[in-house]
């Protein structure tokens, strides 16, 4: 840390901040937010979102008593400067790293991290479990959730909202409107929020300020109480928040601690029973320029020079997944009007903007609503459209009951793209799409597709359009390919089909994914050491390539299935498949090594996969132990 803060070097935790007079806190916030800018231009990660709540970090905990009060931050992106102020200043250049701090909210990480997050929209539930928890248990201590204007989009925050209302139960709720997470907010409360900034009566008149603040005291005279909810109603509209039996309070602004600190106080001090919305407008990427005018405001970043802000992007011609993804889709859209794009507030992350910008009628960015999307694609291809949902796998997984109940058990035609397949780095564990192969394998008449390189994932996109009788997914790695031509747009793959990369006559080994390449060069290992390897592209988890898999079950000593996917997935198939036949009686042995059963903390992927026991010299000691073994017909679990 930089040593000639005036402030911040003697704040190790809210308790030392508390310390200080409250006209000083905005030399504190400078000091936070160039100490933030700093860290992150080293590391890398989320900056806009933590520049823009440096202000209303400052002041919750100032007023609030953390961590007996608890502060629950949504999303947890946004939570580097709360890290800076609760006892990680230190490691704050650890961020994302391996071994250091991860980029959001995590219980074991601190006390001041009462709930992890790192998917958005449930700090309002987890915080009203929280407040729920203290009035079984008599305690008096506060409970704040913030969240923001993008959250608040989705569905599971207004299931919260809609209990916490009825519940009665106090509790605070911070609405930090910046107008942008990560992409615009899309959708109707965009506009609303919007209404309500715009209002012809906002919180100019200190004396309207003192007035609406000083309500929460419950202190006025029948008549002054009449003019306060007047004066309320009038400021809001009447707003959504106050029918569902949330005290409503502002907009205000974010950036100003004269306005914050005594708002935050009296609702600490309110004898209000029931849950308070305090709404404030804050600024995305706040005091740094560079953020400030990029259009996405630095939501997340590489390394950067802080002097010029100029991103130390890496330098390689190799073609990103992503952007092959939807180059392709592009291509298949400009012959097809019934394909549409539909992406759940990641427009740039999954390549729909670029879809988008050829076919805007054709794109929905549905908002932070991954279930809502599923549905809605299930709706478009009833009707005889093309829809293809672009969803990350770790995303995916909150729209599960919608992918079984709305799409599989009608067998509708929607196509999934499922990008950030497998290990995904910095973002760690929460990020990782590591049970997609699992949860859609299951399920009956799916498609599930994993493109163990670039040219292939072109491939299964050109078949996934003529799949019109059922469901369908293509899952691909964050990151680049390998470097290979592409083909054309006309050349598909046979469902279910196979393809062998070379044969041998011992070992066989069948990838799924992208570790082919690692598989590629264990075959070299193993040929080195005189072991002759068949190697296959599964290309699909389902359904399997029934004919080829038993042939080669038949003919080789050992099988092996590699996988970037959780236990219970691609290899478990196989294995039951071979069980089903009677293969194993035969003498047969069988490993199937997937990502391990335990959650891997952030890296850098090639040191997860190493961790996750996938890489090459893994993978051909894997096989080696297993063909030198001595048992040669009892199937060993790993």
């Amino acid at each position: 840390m930089k040593k000639d803060y005036k402030y911040l070097n003697e704040i190790n935790f809210p308790s030392d901040l508390r310390k200080i007079k409250e006209n000083n806190l905005q030399e504190v916030a400078d000091e936070v937010r160039a100490e933030m800018i700093s860290a992150v231009s080293e590391t890398g990660g989320h900056l806009g979102a933590g520049l823009g709540v440096v202000e209303l970090t400052i002041a919750l905990h100032y007023i609030f008593d953390t961590p007996n009060d608890k502060l629950i931050w949504d999303v947890g992106h946004q939570s580097y400067p709360h890290k800076i102020l609760t006892g990680r200043k230190d490691k704050i250049r650890t961020l994302r790293q391996g071994d250091g701090l991860s980029g959001f909210t995590k219980r074991s990480e601190s006390e001041y991290d009462p709930f992890g997050a790192a998917h958005s929209s449930t700090s309002i539930s987890s915080a009203l479990g929280i407040a729920e928890a203290n009035k079984l248990e008599n305690k008096s201590s506060n409970v704040i959730a913030v969240i923001g204007d993008g959250a608040i989009s989705a569905g599971m925050a207004y299931e919260a909202m809609n209990n916490a209302g009825a519940s009665k139960t106090k509790m605070i709720v911070v609405l930090n409107d910046n107008d942008m997470s990560i992409a615009k907010p899309v959708g109707a409360m965009r506009t609303y929020l919007a209404k309500l900034f715009t209002g012809k009566i906002y919180f100019s008149l200190r004396e309207t300020f003192k007035l609406i603040t000083s309500a929460f005291s419950k202190r006025f005279s029948a008549k002054a109480g009449k003019a306060e909810d007047f004066l309320r109603s009038a400021v809001t509209g009447g707003t959504l928040f106050s029918s569902l039996g949330f005290y409503y309070a502002g907009p205000i602004d974010g950036h100003d601690l004269s306005s914050l600190i005594p708002i935050l106080r009296n609702a600490r001090d309110s004898k209000y029973e029931g849950p308070i919305m305090i709404h404030i407008k804050t600024q995305k990427g706040k005091g740094y320029s560079y953020a400030e005018k990029a259009n996405d405001h630095y939501h997340g970043v590489s390394k950067f020079n802080v002097e010029t802000g100029e991103q130390l992007k890496s330098r390689t011609n190799l073609p990103a997944y992503t952007k092959v993804f939807a180059n392709t889709l592009v291509k298949h859209a400009k012959k097809d009007s019934k394909i549409v794009g539909i992406t759940a507030a990641m427009p740039s992350g999954t390549g729909m903007d670029i879809f988008g910008k050829e076919f805007p009628n054709r794109m929905f960015d549905v908002g932070i609503a991954e279930q809502h999307a599923v549905t809605f694609a299930a709706g478009l291809a009833t009707e005889g459209y093309k829809p293809y949902a672009a969803i990350y796998s770790t995303f995916l997984q909150r729209a599960y009951d919608q992918v079984v109940h709305d799409v599989a058990i009608q067998s509708l035609p929607v196509r999934f793209a499922i990008d950030r397949a497998g290990l995904v780095g910095a973002d760690g564990s929460t990020h990782a799409g590591s049970f997609d192969i699992t949860y859609l394998s299951t399920l009956p008449n799916f498609v599930v597709m994993a493109a163990s390189d670039e040219a292939e994932l072109v491939k299964m996109i050109n078949t996934s359009v003529e799949i019109n009788d059922k469901p369908c997914a293509i899952r691909y790695p964050r990151g680049t390919g390998i470097g290979i031509e592409l083909p054309t747009i006309d050349e598909k793959i046979e469902i279910g089909k196979a393809r062998i990369i070379q044969k041998g006559t011992q070992i066989c080994i069948l990838s799924l994914g992208t570790r082919l390449a690692e598989c590629k060069l264990a075959a070299k290992e193993l040929k080195a050491k005189g072991i002759s390897v068949t190697l296959v592209d599964s290309r699909f988890a389902k359904p399997l390539d029934e004919k080829l898999i038993l042939n080669c079950a038949k003919e080789h000593e050992v099988m092996v299935t590699i996988e970037e996917g959780s236990i219970g997935g691609f290899g478990s198939h196989v294995k039951n498949l071979l069980s089903e036949k009677g293969i194993f009686d035969k003498g047969l042995k069988f490993r199937s090594m997937t990502l391990p059963d335990r959650f891997i903390e952030q890296d850098n992927p090639m040191k997860m996969y190493e961790l996750a026991g996938l890489n090459c010299s893994q993978i051909s000691k894997k096989i080696l132990d297993v063909f030198f073994s001595k048992d040669s017909i009892r199937v060993v679990k790993d």
